[in-house]
This record gives structure tokens, C-alpha cells and sequence, in this order.
């Protein structure tokens, strides 16, 4: 018999394995999913016949069954010099057909930093490439200059070479154009992306090839983002030849796949680039999905009837295996894009091999569509497969099949009637809502490959719009949502710009529907931002914006250029004591996380100091419901803020909150300079001593002042500096100049008898003068008693010299020593001399002012300093004014003067979705090489 003690030794023991175990299943389980983890489709770009240059466009071409396929254009060869419908000779087409895109001699080469001539000895595959690369990458979101030094792969498909065929010279260093294995890699260069970089040539099957690769690379870990596509352009007529020769070409110049009278296929140019990302980071990301990769396949025929021969049991086989890597039924799949090369016997061999693959387990009452975009189209070759993925990922977004072109008679090698097989055409649509879709390519050397997608689920391409629905409108600790957004607009070139911009209000009006915060979202987030700027502040309405981009579209007011090498100098300039109003900042705090936080993080500490809350005294309402903001609210504590005690750390802490913000947002200065009790920020801030320092001091001369009897005054004269002085020369000791503000902008403070007397001397003379909003006079002899015992408490500090350019504002001048006791003592006694401190600001080549405070009074001081036009003053608040319009027309000068804004700390705590927006608007221009065509 055994002890209990070894019974519970066993039962430990068998417990321990069993998590074991379980710890073991979930690795296999984390590691069985990253295998076959679905690949989301998150943008697309693309250049189709019929002038498709988006995905709208194609889906309006598929959706009315469009015909694209026109005669050749005469830029490309003379078509009449090789045409002959009875191929009586060997160098003759039977065809003057095919799919065609017009321009293609053009490009925009300064825009990928490429110089004309040697743009001109591109091939233009590579340049449409880069351009359809860069338009999926906006459709997608991103910002592809972001993607510099990422796991970004590259996987593309092209096959033809007619630019290096027509040259009958090869220009110097003109290598890198004309191979096509340049082609990924010339794309990956440009994006210095570190993923795969892959050209692949499988014929016709090319691009949904590079497909499969990266959905293999992308599960992998190979690569995180991934673009993929394929290219294809015809300049001469030898490929046409050669299959016409071959009987493999339409004579009628139309792709009748399926058809009784299908008589070959027609050939046709293009591009097409899909974004593809793990369907996990795609969620986490907040992406928009367009549709889910869920298995893929790759085989080749072996040996078949010939090389060139379809081979059935092949193309079932490649079928099978993606539905196995799917994880999917047959019967799940609701549509085909065929390959459907218009041959009857191609076509025939393959609509049986999907009928033996998808037909097993389907009752007629589970029905499947059937289609092919070569019939819109043709067959873009390189770029045939990424077509038919594209136009399915439509079907799947728009929940529907559109009419398949060209469609009478089913082949009478296609028995179809007794199957749940249906092609639908304009006469007889079909009522299918796919799901799940399955894309077949197959190259005439044997390579099959075959794609299962799925519809984009509900958790992929509303996750940021269920959340939005939840918290829309909270303020207080939830998420920040505002109605006002700021949109940003950049390009190259002033043209461009202005180009972008009417494609922005065109697109506004056909797609009323969307939320403006989700377009400017998308505008700051997913765009590259160029040296020409234009910001819009939208409060919401969508005519008004419409009416702001066209007004900027034809306005001839010119924007000017940024000048990469001189970037703007930003200066700091900490508002003092006289600014202060209840309710300040009051909405900041009500919907940014992080001003919030540094607002309570001052509260907190101030609580060792202040006989009553910071944040009570700030916003007196706040935990009853009450707004908290602007004059009306002073009634409620009518003169608490104004107190000494509270003014100088209220506004220390609201100013440390706003420059948490600003930083939060890549705001930071270069150089700082504080007015008065504004200098203890901005010491904080440089790193001169701590956040609870700082408060101590902001603290500590209301404290001590408070023992001092209030006959103090500060008064600000709008007179020159000599009518001041001698205003108060009969006052010398007991009215003091408090600060220099500007030529014609005086500060005075003292008793306030003496001050009296001054100010009806200089009113008797029509000079104008306004009570400042203070309990005490700081900078005048009213704080010679209180010296020693603020020295006493500073003797017990460290400080540290300024880690920016630090203006004292006892000099006017430059501070690189550290801030000592000496010096803060002084700065409690001696005057402002802010009017020389912008100076010397000025004369350094700063020539940005951003006032931190809740007023734009140090920023119209400025103006007053500096000769017009010659600075850029700004505030963070206004009195009186929205606090988010006041940040947002500020932010958006500072956007258009070349301050680079990290848009994604911007945006973080208001959760929006990527939408499809107009992409960027080249500015081409011909580049060929005339002489060798």
C-alpha cells in the first residue's frame, strides 16, 4: 500500500506534466498559426488599359463590363506594315488589337531623385513600378518614405524586355534600366527597404507567383510589409508575331473566354502592385483590410502533351493544395477568376479541372461564378495574375461578381449545364455575395499557381470605427475625439501641390461618406511630407472644406519652398504671472492624455505647498459636471488664481503641460527664454533643476510674498523706454521699470501710490496704460524684503547649466553657466529685458516664436520687437478661443514653415482608420530615347 505522501508526490507530478503539456500545445499552436497566419491586402495601386489608374476605376471598367482593348496606338509600331489576317507571311500578326496605356514615354524623375537623361534610359516597367509601387503604398496608408531601413519585401513579376530591344544602342551605364532583374530591386533601393528583393519570370503566372513567395516570406518572418505585383508593356510587334504564328491570338481582337467562339486570347499591358501584411500586425496596426490571403499554391505541369500544353491534373493539383493550406472546403468557394486565356482548348481543360477540385461536396443550391478580367482587359502577361487578384479583392470588398464580357455560348467542350457553375454577363447577373474566391494563373511554360482569398472580416475592417462609435464624444479620461482636425497637404513641386489639392475636393464630393477626422488621419499618417506645404484646419463641415481646397487649388498666391538646408529655428518663450485665467487649458486636460498627465503630475506635487488643490483652483467645476472654462467661471473663485501663492505655480504648470504636449507632437525648441516667472519653466524644461524644484520655486515668492503687506501694482505703459524713466524719476525708490517688453511697451511696479502718480503723468500726456492682472509687484523694490529668505531656500539647490540656448532674461543675452542662487535672486528684483532677448534670438537665426502660456500676449509682443515680416509668432492658447482650434491653426504654421510633426504621437490617443484618398499627382514629363525608336 502506498503512503499518502507518495500519492500526492505522483499527483504533483502528473499535474506538472500536464501543464507541460499544455505549455508544449500552445508553442505548437502559436507555431502551427504563424504557418498558415492569413495575409491581409491592405493597398493596391495600378495602371490598367482603358485608362484604369486605380482600383475604383478598374472596379466601374468590371462592374459595366467595359472593353478596354483598342487598336495598337501608332507610337507603338505601324500596326498596318505587320498586319495580315491570313499570316500569308512568317513576319505577320493576324491582330491590330490589344490593351494599351497611353503616356508611357512619361515620368516624373524628379520625383525618385532620378535625372532626366537617365530616366530616359529606363525601362519604363521599372518606372511604372515605382510609381504604382509608391500610389498602393498611399492607398494603403502608409507613408513610404517611413519605410526606410524596414523588412519591407519586394516581390515582382515581368517578363518582356521590348526597351532594351528597340534600342539599337545601348547608352553608357544604362544596365541597371534595361534588366528586368533590376526590377524589385531598383524599387527596393528607392525605399531602402531590407526585405526580399525578387524578380520573378513564370510567364503569365508571374506576378500571382510573387505572390504565393510572399506570402511565404511575409509567415516567415523574412519580411513584415510586403509589395507585390507585376508589369508588363509592349513596344514591339516580334511577341505579337510570334503567337499569331502560333495561333495562340485573338484575330478579333477580343478575349471570349469561355465562349464557343473564343479564338485566342489578346494581349495587354500594365501594372499592379497589392500591400500585404500578417493578418495579426494588420489589426494591431489599425489597417485598412481590403481582403485576407488564406492559402496559396505553386506547381508546375511536368510533362505533358508539350511544353506549351495545359496539363488538367496539374492545374487540380495546385487547387487542392492552396484550398489545403487554406484550411478551406471545396464547396466554401464562391467565385473563380480564371486564368481564361479565350483558347478553346485552354479554356475547356481548365473550367474541368475547377469543376473536379471545387464541384466535390457542392449541391446546385451552393452556386459558384466564374469570370476572367483578360475579357476586359486582355492578358497583361507578367501582370495578368496580379490583375485577376485585384479585381477579385473588389469583388470581396463590393460583395459582388460582375458581368464577364464577351459571354453567349458556353464552349461546347464545357459542360456546365449540370453544374452549380455560373458565368454571369450583363443579360443574366448573378445573385452571389462572395466570400471566399479562388484566383487561378498559369504560365505557358507549365508553372500553375492558384490564390484562396476571403472577404475582409468584421475585425479587420471596422475595429477602428467600432471603437470610435464607443467613445465618440468622451471627454475627461476617455479617448480623444475632435470634431476640428488639421489635414496636410505636401508635394514636390508647387504645381503638384496645388494639383493634389483640387484632386482632394473632387474626391470629397464623390465621397461625401467619409469622416473628415479619418481623411486628415490618413492625410498626416499615411503621406510623405515634401517641402511644399499647405495645412487646413477643418472644423467638421465638409462644404466648407471642399470650398477651403479649391480656394487653395486656384488661389496664385505662391507657397514658396522649403530650403532642406535651412531649417527653421524655433524659439520657446514662457509666458509670466498676469496671464492667468481660471479654466485654462481647460480642454486640454479634458481630452490629451498627456497634458493631463503632466497637469496631475504638478497637482500632486504642489499639494505639499498650496493650501488648497492646484487643479480645484484651476478648474473649480472639475468633478461636478461643469465645463470649468473661460470668464465665466472666475465668479466662482473670484480671486484665489490671481493670489500670488497660485498664479506663479499655475501657470508653471500649465506651461510644463504644454510643452509636454508640444514635445509629444516632435515639437521641441531650439532655444528657450522665459518673461519673469516664465523663466523657471523654461530653466525646468532645459534641465537647469527638476520638475519639483521648479514648482518649489514657482511656489515659494507667493509664499513669502504673502507675509508682505499688498500695496504693490504692476502697470504696462505704451511708451518708450526714456518718457518711462521719467515718468517715475521722483519714484526711484519706490517704483521700479519691471520689464522691457518691446520700443514702445514698458512694465512698471512698485507701491502702488507711486505708481498712481506716475500713471496720471504719463495719461495726462495721452499715453495709454493697462493694469496688470498681479496681487504683487515682482521686479520692484516691493521684493527687497522677502531676498534673503528666497536666497536661503535656494542656497539648499543644485542647479546645472542649460542643456538649449537659454536667453536670461536679466541680460537679454545667451546663459551657458549654470543658473546659480546669485542669479535667481537677481531675477526676482531686476527687470524683463524681453525686448533684447528677441533680439538676440533674431540675430541667431531663430525665426520661430511659439508663446507656451494661455494667452498670445508674449507673441504680440514680438511682432513689436522685430521688423514686419521677418519672424513667425505664434501661441499655444488664446484667451477667449477653442483650445484645440488655437493648437491646430498653430500646428499647421508650423507644418507649413517645415517643422516636421510626429504624426503618429499626434494621433495616438484618437483611434481613426486609413481611408483611400487621391495618391500623388506626378508631375511627368517625356523621357525616351527618341532617336532609337
Amino acid at each position: 500500500m502506498s503512503r499518502p505522501s507518495e500519492t500526492r508526490d505522483y499527483g504533483q507530478l502528473m499535474q506538472n506534466a500536464l501543464l507541460e503539456l499544455s505549455a508544449l500545445q500552445a508553442k505548437l499552436d502559436t507555431l502551427e498559426y504563424a504557418a498558415t497566419e492569413p495575409i491581409a491586402v491592405i493597398g493596391i495601386g495600378c495602371r490598367f488599359p482603358g485608362g484604369v489608374n486605380s482600383p475604383e476605376q478598374l472596379w466601374l471598367l468590371c462592374k459595366n463590363g467595359g472593353d478596354a482593348i483598342a487598336e495598337v496606338p501608332s507610337d507603338r509600331w505601324d500596326v498596318d506594315a505587320y498586319y495580315d489576317p491570313d499570316l500569308s507571311s512568317y513576319d505577320k500578326t493576324n491582330t491590330r488589337w490589344g490593351g494599351f496605356l497611353a503616356n508611357i514615354d512619361r515620368f516624373d524623375p524628379g520625383f525618385f531623385g532620378i535625372s532626366t537623361s537617365e530616366a530616359a534610359t529606363i525601362d519604363p516597367q521599372q518606372r511604372l513600378l515605382l510609381e504604382v509601387s509608391w500610389e498602393a503604398l498611399e492607398n494603403a496608408g502608409y507613408d513610404p518614405l517611413q519605410l526606410a531601413g524596414s523588412q519591407t519585401g519586394v516581390f515582382v513579376g515581368i517578363a518582356t524586355c521590348d526597351y532594351y530591344k528597340a534600342m539599337t544602342a545601348i547608352p553608357t551605364r544604362a544596365g541597371t534600366g534595361i534588366a528586368n532583374s533590376m526590377a524589385a530591386n531598383r524599387l527596393s533601393y528607392f525605399l531602402d527597404a531590407r526585405g526580399p528583393s525578387v524578380t520573378i519570370d513564370t510567364a503569365c503566372s508571374s506576378s500571382l507567383v510573387a505572390i504565393h513567395t510572399a506570402c511565404q516570406s511575409l509567415r516567415h518572418q523574412e519580411s513584415n510589409l510586403a509589395l507585390v505585383g507585376g508589369v508588363n508593356i509592349m513596344l514591339l510587334p516580334e511577341v505579337n508575331i510570334t503567337f499569331s504564328q502560333a495561333g495562340m491570338m485573338s484575330s478579333d481582337g477580343r478575349c471570349k473566354s469561355f465562349d464557343a467562339t473564343a479564338n485566342g486570347y489578346v494581349r495587354g499591358e500594365g501594372c499592379g502592385i497589392v500591400i500585404l501584411k500578417r493578418f495579426s500586425d494588420a489589426v494591431k496596426d489599425g489597417d485598412r483590410i481590403l481582403a485576407l490571403l488564406r492559402g496559396t499554391a505553386v506547381n508546375h505541369n511536368g510533362r505533358s502533351v508539350g511544353l506549351t500544353a495545359p496539363n488538367g491534373l496539374a492545374q487540380q493539383a495546385v487547387i487542392r493544395q492552396a484550398l489545403a493550406n487554406a484550411k478551406l472546403a471545396p464547396h466554401k468557394i464562391d467565385y473563380v477568376e480564371a486564368h481564361g486565356t479565350g483558347t478553346p482548348m485552354g479554356d475547356a481543360i481548365e473550367l474541368q479541372a475547377i469543376f473536379g477540385v471545387l464541384g466535390q461536396g457542392r449541391t446546385l443550391e451552393q452556386p459558384c461564378g466564374l469570370g476572367s478580367v483578360k475579357t476586359n482587359i486582355g492578358n497583361l502577361e507578367a501582370a495578368g495574375g496580379i490583375a485577376a487578384f485585384i479585381k477579385t479583392v473588389l469583388c470581396l470588398q463590393h460583395g459582388e461578381i460582375p458581368p464577364h464580357p464577351h459571354f453567349k455560348t458556353i464552349n461546347p467542350h464545357i459542360d456546365i449545364k449540370s453544374t452549380p457553375f455560373l458565368v454571369p454577363t450583363i443579360d443574366r447577373p448573378i445573385d452571389i455575395k462572395p466570400r471566399f474566391a479562388g484566383v487561378n494563373s498559369f504560365g505557358f511554360g507549365g508553372t500553375n499557381a492558384h490564390v484562396v482569398l476571403e472577404a475582409a472580416p468584421e475585425e479587420g475592417r471596422g475595429a477602428a470605427l467600432r471603437l470610435r462609435s464607443v467613445t465618440e464624444g468622451q471627454g475627461s479620461r476617455g479617448v480623444n475625439f475632435h470634431v476640428k482636425s488639421l489635414l496636410t497637404l505636401s508635394a514636390k513641386t508647387e504645381t503638384a501641390l496645388r494639383e493634389l489639392a483640387s484632386c482632394y475636393a473632387d474626391s470629397l464630393e464623390n465621397h461625401a461618406a467619409q469622416s473628415i477626422p479619418d481623411i486628415c488621419f490618413t492625410t498626416n499618417i499615411g503621406r510623405s511630407h515634401f517641402n511644399y506645404r499647405h495645412a487646413i484646419v477643418s472644423s467638421g463641415d465638409l462644404p466648407h472644406l471642399i470650398s477651403q481646397l479649391r480656394t487653395f487649388a486656384t488661389s496664385k498666391q505662391t507657397t514658396g519652398r522649403l530650403q532642406p538646408d535651412n531649417c527653421p529655428k524655433i524659439a520657446f518663450l514662457f509666458a509670466g504671472q498676469g496671464s492667468q485665467y481660471v479654466g485654462m487649458g481647460w480642454e486640454l486636460y479634458n481630452s490629451q492624455p498627456i497634458f493631463r498627465a503632466a497637469l496631475d503630475d504638478c497637482d500632486r506635487i504642489l499639494r505639499s505647498y498650496l493650501d488648497r488643490p492646484l487643479l480645484e483652483v484651476l478648474y473649480p467645476n472639475l468633478g461636478k459636471g461643469g465645463k470649468g472654462k473661460g470668464e465665466r467661471e472666475r465668479n466662482l473663485v473670484p480671486h484665489l488664481l490671481d493670489e500670488t501663492a497660485y498664479a506663479q505655480p499655475a501657470l508653471f504648470a500649465l506651461e510644463y503641460a504644454l510643452v509636454k504636449l508640444w514635445q509629444s507632437w516632435g515639437i521641441e525648441p531650439d532655444a528657450v527664454m522665459g518673461h519673469s516667472v516664465g523663466e523657471y519653466v523654461a530653466a525646468c524644461v532645459t534641465g537647469v533643476f527638476s520638475l519639483e524644484e521648479g514648482l518649489y520655486l514657482s511656489a515659494e515668492p507667493g509664499r513669502l510674498m504673502a507675509t508682505q503687506a499688498r500695496e504693490g501694482q504692476m502697470v504696462a505703459v505704451f511708451a518708450a523706454r526714456e518718457i518711462v524713466e521719467e515718468a517715475i524719476a521722483s519714484y526711484q525708490d519706490a517704483v521700479a521699470i519691471a520689464a522691457f517688453n518691446g520700443p514702445t511697451q514698458t512694465v512698471i511696479a512698485g507701491d502702488r501710490q507711486a505708481v498712481a502718480a506716475a500713471i496720471a503723468r504719463l495719461e495726462s500726456d495721452f499715453i495709454m496704460t493697462r493694469e496688470l492682472n498681479v496681487a504683487h509687484a515682482f521686479h520692484s523694490p516691493l521684493v527687497d524684503p522677502i531676498q534673503n529668505a528666497f536666497e536661503q531656500t535656494l542656497r539648499k539647490m543644485q542647479f546645472y547649466p542649460p542643456c538649449l540656448p537659454f536667453i536670461s532674461h536679466l541680460s537679454g543675452e545667451f546663459e551657458a553657466g549654470v543658473l546659480d542662487a546669485n542669479y535667481w535672486r537677481s531675477q526676482l528684483r531686476s527687470p524683463v529685458r524681453f525686448d533684447r532677448g528677441i533680439q538676440t534670438l533674431a540675430e541667431a537665426g531663430y525665426n520661430i516664436f511659439l508663446e507656451i502660456g494661455p494667452t498670445d500676449t508674449l507673441a504680440s509682443m514680438v511682432k513689436r520687437c522685430l521688423p514686419k515680416n521677418t519672424a513667425t509668432c505664434l501661441s499655444s492658447l488664446r484667451q477667449g478661443h477653442d483650445d484645440w482650434r488655437s493648437l491646430l491653426d498653430t500646428l499647421a504654421t508650423l507644418y507649413e514653415k517645415g517643422i516636421n510633426i510626429n504624426w503618429s504621437e499626434f494621433h495616438r490617443d484618437s483611434p481613426r482608420q486609413r481611408v483611400a484618398l487621391p495618391t500623388y499627382p506626378f508631375q511627368r514629363q517625356r523621357c525616351w530615347i527618341d532617336n532609337e525608336f
